[in-house]
């Protein structure tokens, strides 16, 4: 598989080929002229540090303010459909798929303000927690800066990848 290089064939729907594919790096996204699932592999990547994310002092008092209940492996399904049923904004759930040490965020979505960024900020404390080394988000977005993502080159995600892959954590 090339870099910036893209699929779309049922075949990489397949639990174990996602894994693999994950796993190497890629991440399926819809076209949105067919809505086909094609995979993706970019030259650049966005992670967020585990080790030096940004806690927004503004979310902060939010989330002292307000009591907020967040769940782990909950309503997987209803969540996946909550992403899925929105237009081209983020929209709080959020999921994505780990394998070892590495955590790729897939989608998000919130149906009250703030949501979507504390479920982010709760999800990056547990990765910290259960020593996850890699927080993928694929690509910058406003939303995601905000909390300190960084673009990097191909070569260094690989990198992280490898490093990522050492750890042999759960979720």
């Amino acid at each position: 598989m090339n870099k910036n290089q893209k699929f779309n064939q049922e075949l990489f729907l397949e639990p174990g080929n996602m894994l693999r594919l994950y796993a190497r790096g890629a991440f399926p996204m819809a076209d949105e002229k067919t809505s086909d699932i094609n995979w993706y592999l970019p030259e650049i990547r966005t992670i967020i540090p585990l080790d030096s994310y940004n806690f927004p002092r503004s979310l902060k008092k939010t989330m002292d303010k307000f009591d907020y209940e967040v769940r782990y492996d909950f309503d997987f399904l209803s969540v996946v459909k909550a992403c899925a049923n929105r237009e081209k904004t983020w929209i709080g759930g959020l999921y994505g798929v780990t394998f070892r040490g590495a955590f790729f965020g897939e989608s998000m979505f919130s149906k009250i303000t703030q949501a979507s960024k504390i479920a982010l900020i709760k999800l990056i404390k547990h990765l910290n927690e259960k020593k996850f080394s890699l927080l993928d988000v694929q690509y910058m977005t406003p939303h995601l800066k905000m909390f300190g993502a960084k673009e990097i080159s191909f070569e260094e995600y690989n990198r992280l990848l490898l490093l990522a892959y050492q750890n042999e954590v759960e979720f």
